[in-house]
């Protein structure tokens, strides 16, 4: 069975969740005897290296089945390319491979109308996609935040849509609506990593029976468990991950200077993160600023430590540094891949309680969960994390392993089979 993996960029490109899990998958799957994975993974003109003239769909680094698809001329509304050049080089990339079942884990940066082409090219094969967020949904990237005041939102609609975004009248988002369900017909089922996400679909419009969980899974690179830190503090913090708008790291930040205010300075917090270019301008600014200040501090002042971006073999050594992983995402948040990985290193993890941290941890038996978007619940959460005796062991000693790259795999073999 050929299988075709299509990617929103390649991991080694642009750090992500999704593409992550894609490349987690298509690893996996090159480990069977049955299947022949391909990989196809979007680049775009942030990397000008790669869009040599004439060039729309190559090969990868030499690495065998591994593809990038140069994304141009691309319309972030409709979501779709106006290149028709680089659609017919991607309907000749398909009949090439021939795959037996293409598996979209996104269509931005590619056109939501690539599946609708897909069928057209290969009306025999199956097609999976994989539901990360919400942007066949929501045009606020997908994120489903209210633009007036970052409130999560619960249900799109024409005039809600347009109240996010004043300048597109309300039939434009009806259109895209209609737009988006036109091409999603084509697809054969539809996977979500985590249960609540299935009702948000299925409430838009998508039959029950036509979306199923298959849960993200990774290789287990920890080598086992992480020892308890050697100081009996447990005060030791960490956020791992990107550095946009949705993760949180202004909320993390805010609660960082509550406690100060109060007089409470007994703890670190650790950044690990990359791509704070894709955050915001007001927000980059923020982060930038802050960090920046603190690191002019005396090392004993300093409660925010950054430490940069990192790669997977890095990541034993900084879980060593701390006791617990932060997740402060402000928006639903699908699944939270750094969850995993926190729990593979054995490290409790302090998280918004909505979306897919509030489905996976237990709070107060593996977890802690505070109130999504509030610095004051973080904060009397950091506080109840370094201070309360026992909590720590307790929660540690409750931690389940995470999902593995195997159950991941025979998950999707399962949707693949039919």
């Amino acid at each position: 069975m050929k299988i075709l993996l299509i990617s929103l960029f390649h991991p080694e490109l642009v750090r992500g969740g999704a593409q992550q899990v894609a490349y987690e998958l298509f690893q996996g799957l090159r480990d069977r005897d049955d299947i022949e994975p391909f990989l196809l993974a979007s680049v775009d003109q942030s990397y000008p290296a790669f869009f040599k003239s004439g060039a729309r769909i190559t090969g990868f680094d030499g690495r065998k089945n591994e593809f990038l698809f140069l994304s141009r001329d691309y319309d972030y509304f409709w979501h779709r390319s106006a290149s028709a050049a680089l659609l017919e080089s991607y309907s000749e990339f398909l009949r090439q491979i021939n795959p037996d079942v293409i598996h979209f884990h996104h269509f931005l940066t590619f056109g939501v109308d690539l599946l609708t082409l897909t069928r057209r090219v290969l009306p025999h094969a199956r097609i999976v996609f994989t539901l990360h967020e919400f942007l066949t949904i929501c045009h606020a990237d997908g994120h489903m935040l209210r633009k007036s005041d970052g409130a999560l939102c619960t249900k799109a609609s024409p005039v809600r849509c347009h109240q996010c975004f004043p300048a597109t009248r309300p039939e434009e988002f009806f259109l895209r609506e209609m737009w988006m369900k036109r091409h999603l017909d084509v697809v054969d089922i539809f996977t979500t990593p985590t249960s609540f996400m299935i009702k948000h679909f299925t409430d838009w419009g998508i039959e029950p029976h036509r979306i199923c969980r298959v849960t993200n899974g990774q290789e287990d690179y920890s080598g086992g468990k992480l020892p308890p830190p050697a100081t009996e503090k447990r005060n030791r913090f960490g956020f791992f991950g990107q550095m946009v708008d949705i993760k949180g790291i202004h909320i993390l930040i805010q609660a960082v200077e509550y406690l100060r205010a109060q007089g409470f300075t007994d703890f670190v917090v650790e950044i690990n993160g990359a791509n704070l270019g894709y955050a915001s301008e007001g927000r980059r600014k923020f982060i930038q600023d802050y960090l920046e200040a603190e690191a002019l501090k005396p090392l004993g002042e300093q409660n925010v430590l950054f430490n940069g971006s990192y790669n997977s073999d890095q990541l034993r050594q900084r879980m060593a540094r701390v006791d617990w992983c932060i997740v402060p995402s402000v928006w639903w948040e699908a699944f939270a891949l750094v969850i995993s990985e926190a729990w593979m290193f054995g490290r409790p993890v302090i998280a918004s309680n909505v979306g897919g941290p509030a489905e996976r941890i237990r709070d107060d038996v593996d977890g802690l969960l505070f109130q999504v978007g509030n610095p004051v619940s973080l904060a009397q959460t950091i506080k109840r994390a370094c201070t309360e005796e026992g909590l720590w062991d307790r929660l540690h000693g409750n931690i389940r392993p995470p999902p593995s790259r195997e159950t991941m795999v025979e998950g999707f073999c399962e949707v693949y089979g039919g």
